[in-house]
Formats: structure tokens, C-alpha cells, sequence
């Protein structure tokens, strides 16, 4: 351990004499001494706490049976009203103590069904009743539970905690040791610091204690039947339908025009060069034309008689 006071001697020594008694720029510097070696050494005790809490959790895994779970799980049901089976729903977890952190409620429509879905917490002891009791709400399509062992990540929170609590606690009865503004300042800063990362730690440790203590549940509530077929009754519905078709493959043709064009013009760009060459080879085969040998005259008619 680390002494935070020295011990003095006396002596009569002349070349030891005067050091019995401190100034007070000396007071302060060996104060600022204690106060880095506490947290020095508040830290190098906290970092072997926590190795020697690990060991000795590997060790003793085998025999303790205290574990720390979280549990989630989804649950599908189709029912004949999913707004009355949201109320029946939540009766039903007030009745174990728990609550509902959301709720959604869908209405039906001619395109989609009526739904409903809630965000269940209940207690941990809870949940097998609570799923078998939702079961009777309706037909049961889905049922999926998840459990995930978070044991070790509650002992090396408490461990941090305990720890920085302690350094905490070491740093505020420093506070009355303080024999200058500057010493005071100094303590204030850092027990500020420490403060803020204990404050942070508990805020984690509550939450997945919540999540430990209260499993979540989540409840889709879905109306039975099948959507019926969307088909025009009449002349003006028909019109309408066969409108919103025409303008819709319209839209498509000018979207997948948009796409080729950028292909079409270096395409057309090739086709162009390669009819020029073309073009160009035939002229060149066919050569300087050879001009037609003259016609002779024509033989003089003799005269008649």
C-alpha cells in the first residue's frame, strides 16, 4: 500500500536540521502528492479488484446459480377485432404487474387489414404466464423467445462502481486536508470527473437492471380474412382504374426511356461511323469511270438516179 504520510524523524544532525517543519509552498506540494498518489493508487487497486473479481467469478460460475438474464420475445395472433383484443391485452399485463411502452392501432381499410401492436413489459417471473394468457386472445400464428445471459456484464458494472465510488468518496475527505484555493481547486476537478463517470456507470447499471427485471414482449394483433380483390363496380370505377393503368405504363415507358438513352446515343454514335466507312469503301471500289469510245458518222446516202 502506498503511504499518503511519511514519517518523520528528528535529529540533531546540522545538515538535517530545518526539514522537520514545512514551508507552505511545501505543504502544498506534498498535499497535490497525496492527492495523485490516492488516485494512483485508487486506480492500480480498483484495476486488480476487478481482475481478482473476474478470477474469482470464473471459479465460482460452476457453483453459484445467481445469473442475470435478459428476456425478449414476439408473439403473432390473429384475432376477430384487434382494437377490443388491445384492451383484452392490456388487462391482462396489469394484471401481472406489468405495463405497456408502446402501443400502435392500424384501421382497416379496402387495401389492408385492421392491426394492432403493443410493446409488452412484464415481470421477468412472468412471461410464461403472460404468453399463454395472450395465446387465448385468438389464433396463434408466431410465438418467438430469446434469452441472453448478461451476468458478467452486471458484476464488472458493480465492480467499476464500488470502485469509483470508493476513489469518490477517498477524494472528498481530501476536501478539509486542502490548505490553499488551488489545492481546493484541483480536488474540486476531480472529483467532478469522477463523479460524472459514476453517475454514468449507475445509469447503465439501472437500465439493464430494468431490462433483467422486466422482459419485453412484443404483440402483433392481426384481423383474420383475407383482403378481398380490388375489382371496378362500375363504368366511371372502371374508367378511373383503366386511367390510373394507362398513366402508369406511361410513366414506366418514359422512366425506362430515360434509362436506354444514355446507352442509345454512343450506339448511335458507332452506327454512324461504321455506315461512313462503309460508305467510303464502295466509292473507292468502283474506281474512275472509263469514258465510251465516239460513234462514227454515218455513211453518206448516195443520191437517187
Amino acid at each position: 500500500m502506498i503511504p499518503l504520510y511519511s514519517e518523520r524523524h528528528e535529529t540533531n544532525d546540522p545538515r538535517f536540521l530545518g526539514r522537520g517543519r514545512r514551508s507552505p509552498a511545501g505543504r502544498l506540494c506534498g498535499l497535490r502528492r497525496v492527492v495523485v498518489g490516492a488516485v494512483g493508487h485508487r486506480r492500480s487497486r480498483s484495476g486488480g479488484q476487478e481482475g481478482s473479481t473476474s478470477d474469482s467469478g470464473v471459479a465460482g460460475d460452476a457453483s453459484s446459480t445467481d445469473q442475470s438474464v435478459i428476456t425478449t420475445g414476439w408473439i403473432t395472433v390473429t384475432v376477430d377485432d384487434p382494437i377490443a383484443a388491445t384492451d383484452d391485452a392490456v388487462a391482462l399485463v396489469e394484471s401481472v404487474d406489468g405495463r405497456i411502452d408502446s402501443r400502435t392501432q392500424q384501421a382497416g381499410s379496402d387495401d389492408q387489414r385492421a392491426s394492432a401492436q403493443l410493446t409488452i413489459r412484464v415481470p421477468a417471473d412472468a412471461v410464461d404466464k403472460t404468453i399463454d394468457e395472450l395465446k387465448t386472445l385468438g389464433t396463434v400464428e408466431q410465438v418467438s423467445l430469446s434469452s441472453t445471459d448478461v451476468t458478467l456484464q452486471v458484476r464488472d458494472l458493480d465492480a467499476q462502481i464500488k470502485a469509483l465510488q470508493a476513489s469518490v468518496d477517498r477524494l472528498l475527505a481530501l476536501v478539509d486536508q486542502a490548505a490553499t484555493t488551488a489545492d481546493l481547486v484541483e480536488l474540486e476537478t476531480a472529483i467532478s470527473d469522477r463523479q460524472g463517470q459514476l453517475d454514468s456507470l449507475k445509469s447503465q447499471r439501472e437500465y439493464l437492471g430494468d431490462q433483467i427485471d422486466y422482459s419485453t414482449i412484443t404483440l402483433d394483433l392481426q384481423e383474420k380474412g383475407a383482403l378481398a380483390p380490388s375489382v371496378p363496380g362500375d363504368f366511371w370505377s372502371g374508367l378511373a382504374t383503366g386511367w390510373a393503368a394507362l398513366t402508369a405504363g406511361l410513366a414506366g415507358f418514359v422512366v425506362a426511356l430515360g434509362f436506354f438513352i444514355p446507352f442509345l446515343i454512343p450506339l448511335a454514335v458507332i452506327a454512324a461511323i461504321v455506315l461512313l466507312i462503309v460508305l467510303l469503301a464502295r466509292r473507292a471500289g468502283r474506281g474512275p469511270r472509263t469514258p465510251a469510245p465516239p460513234t462514227p458518222p454515218a455513211p453518206p446516202v448516195p443520191p437517187a438516179g
